[in-house]
């Protein structure tokens, strides 16, 4: 009886004649190519200094610093403007505006953008190279039925190691 138009015509009302409304969260999410809603990708701040391996199963996004390998699986690796990697990765996709020392395996595409350093070799099906990028290393671009690996290559870093040593 007091509520106003818009308020009657959204909100449901019990059979008690109360004004039902929900209070859980509503998840806003991507619709992925699957159908499925996917999940945001998981974030590695700018201030943050990883020393080790990290693997997952779901997409990441780097934006510090990370010595060691990198995989996750079938999902996107995005490295941000200020990303500094040093070893292999290991995605569905690749996605670099950082820098990145080590070789890329990725089971579909990688992606350079234009500020991004690359010093390694890559393997996959696809890839792109925007003007401005550097890179140094080899590329190798697979069929779509060869098997790409899956983990981090890191004969790279053994291979700096020596050199510097």
């Amino acid at each position: 009886m007091w509520l106003n138009k818009q308020s009657r015509q959204t909100a449901p009302i019990a059979s008690s004649g109360r004004v039902e409304t929900s209070s859980a969260p509503q998840t806003v999410g991507t619709i992925s190519p699957t159908g499925k809603v996917a999940q945001p990708a998981s974030c590695l701040g700018v201030t943050l200094k990883v020393k080790g391996e990290i693997s997952g199963n779901e997409d990441l996004q780097i934006d510090g610093k990370v010595e060691g390998p990198i995989s996750v699986g079938q999902h996107r690796l995005t490295l941000g403007q200020n990303a500094q990697v040093t070893g292999g990765l290991a995605a569905r996709e690749i996605v670099i505006s950082g820098k990145v020392e080590g070789n890329l395996n990725a089971s579909e595409r990688i992606d350079i953008r234009k500020d991004a350093s690359v010093i390694g070799d890559l393997t996959t099906r696809r890839i792109a190279i925007e003007d401005g990028a550097h890179f140094k290393g080899s590329i190798e671009i697979r069929k779509s039925d060869q098997q790409i690996d899956s983990k981090p290559d890191n004969s790279f870093l053994a291979q700096t190691a020596s050199q510097s040593a």
